[in-house]
């Protein structure tokens, strides 16, 4: 799915890009005296300072994505939500730098968004599934120039073997990069009306199918209707209790009702059956009869 930048767009990711660049780095000192005022006493406005000079990480990893076609804009953006997160996680007291801490989180927020919006039929949901769909790509690159054809049987078990993957899952995600999504309303030609849609094939039954289903389904329901009369009332309601239900009674239910123990009701319920099958049988044979 490929999305272009519009002109306004492009121009406020540029403008944000030049305004982050201009936020000075923090010391190391001055970044933990910030997160301990954001940690403990939830001060907002050294949140912002200690957030702030990190928005230039957050544009250096989405750039790492443009790749897939998505919106310079929306990757910063979900960058930034991966910055606040790891902002709310952050334990200063653990003596790593927050910008070591923010690039797992950043990086995170954004893939997760690529992974949604790249397109419509969800690609990945393991966390080697992801890592395949990621790193395909450069494992290929890095085939090739080793003079490796990257669509090689070769290349793909060098490709499961790295990542630790199935070769069908590096098999099927080729195949899924190698394609991207199109829309069912996009014209065949660039003259006329039809449209891709129109010559997909229909697989669902046709008319006549649907027709002789349910005629036959109509049938099947008289004989069981017709059936259940040659029943007596205490067969009827155990077939009706245990069969003809969503939920079906317990033996033991049943038996407490009609004042009979559960296994004299599996008895009946045994013999009505017995009954059910031979009167169907009866009505369906008098059907044909009636046929011929």
């Amino acid at each position: 799915m490929s999305y272009i930048d519009t002109r306004e767009g492009k121009l406020a990711i540029r403008q944000f890009v030049r305004s982050a660049m201009k936020v000075p780095l923090l010391e190391r000192d001055d970044e933990l005296a910030l997160a301990r005022r954001w940690s403990k006493n939830r001060d907002v406005r050294a949140l912002h300072r200690l957030v702030e000079p990190h928005m230039r990480l957050v544009i250096s990893i989405a750039a790492r994505y443009r790749a897939y076609g998505l919106l310079q804009s929306d990757l910063v953006q979900e960058g930034n939500v991966g910055l606040m997160q790891a902002a709310a996680r952050f334990d200063p007291e653990r003596e790593v730098r927050f910008s070591t801490y923010a690039s797992w989180w950043i990086r995170s927020a954004i893939q997760e968004y690529v992974l949604r919006n790249w397109s419509i039929v969800r690609t990945g949901t393991t966390a080697a599934q992801k890592s395949l769909f990621f790193n395909l790509r450069r494992l290929q690159a890095r085939i090739e120039r080793a003079g490796v054809s990257a669509a090689s049987p070769a290349a793909a078990a060098e490709i499961a073997h790295v990542l630790r993957v199935p070769l069908r899952d590096v098999n099927a995600m080729r195949d899924r990069l190698a394609a991207s999504d199109r829309s069912l309303n996009a014209p065949l030609a660039e003259e006329g009306d039809a449209e891709w849609q129109d010559v997909l094939p229909d697989e669902g039954p046709g008319p006549e199918d649907i027709v002789r289903t349910n005629h036959d389904r109509a049938a099947r329901s008289r004989w069981i209707a017709d059936a259940l009369l040659e029943l007596s009332p205490r067969e009827q309601t155990i077939v009706r209790e245990r069969r003809l239900v969503d939920r079906a009674r317990t033996l033991e239910s049943l038996g407490d009702s009609l004042g009979i123990s559960k296994e004299r009701v599996r008895q009946i319920e045994q013999e009505a059956l017995n009954k059910l099958r031979v009167a169907i049988l009866r009505h369906a044979g008098d059907l044909e009869a009636v046929t011929d």
